[in-house]
């Protein structure tokens, strides 16, 4: 279990860093910015309980509003990640029988489904982040612009880590 939570406290750390001070300065037409941040939560064991992922969600959403300097916007929209990951296992992981796997990589669920679980999730999560950001319908055009355009950057991103960082599955 120590070795679990050590993982996890590495991936925190290198993904709240390199979101900082990488891709905080990362934007194509000041449309697409990418928020990979969000693999640690949807990194996370299937395991852990719900009330430890909304904390983690949580702090990691305040840390990232630390450097962004949006109060708050970061953690409610990694709060509300942490529900709709919660519905979105428990809907689909005892239905497809990954009852016994121990966490959502690409390498234990494969492709269709990390694909699906990714980009569902980074959706709703850019969508309210956004949405909360702008807090108005007056710019939807350039706000939904940027959902889908930085979702887009984001989930290809986290494909991408995810294909670098592949082991094939022990049977």
């Amino acid at each position: 279990m120590s070795r679990t939570i050590l993982i996890n406290l590495i991936r925190f750390i290198l993904l709240v860093l390199v979101q900082v001070f990488l891709l905080k300065n990362v934007t194509l037409y000041s449309l697409a910015t990418p928020y990979v941040y969000i693999l640690f939560i949807l990194l996370l064991p299937f395991e852990i309980p719900n009330v430890l992922l909304f904390i983690l969600s949580f702090i990691l959403g305040l840390s990232i509003d630390a450097f962004y300097d949006t109060p708050g916007l970061h953690a409610a929209a990694c709060t509300l990640l942490a529900f709709v990951r919660i519905s979105f296992i428990n809907i689909t992981v005892q239905k497809d029988g990954f009852d016994n796997e121990p966490e959502p990589t690409l390498s234990v669920m494969g492709f269709r489904w990390y694909f699906t679980y990714v980009l569902v999730l980074t959706l709703i999560h850019h969508f309210f982040l956004f949405n909360l950001e702008v807090f108005s319908l007056r710019e939807i055009q350039y706000t939904l612009g940027r959902f889908v355009l930085s979702s887009v950057f984001t989930v290809f991103l986290i494909l991408i880590s995810g294909l670098l960082f592949f082991r094939k599955k022990e049977r």
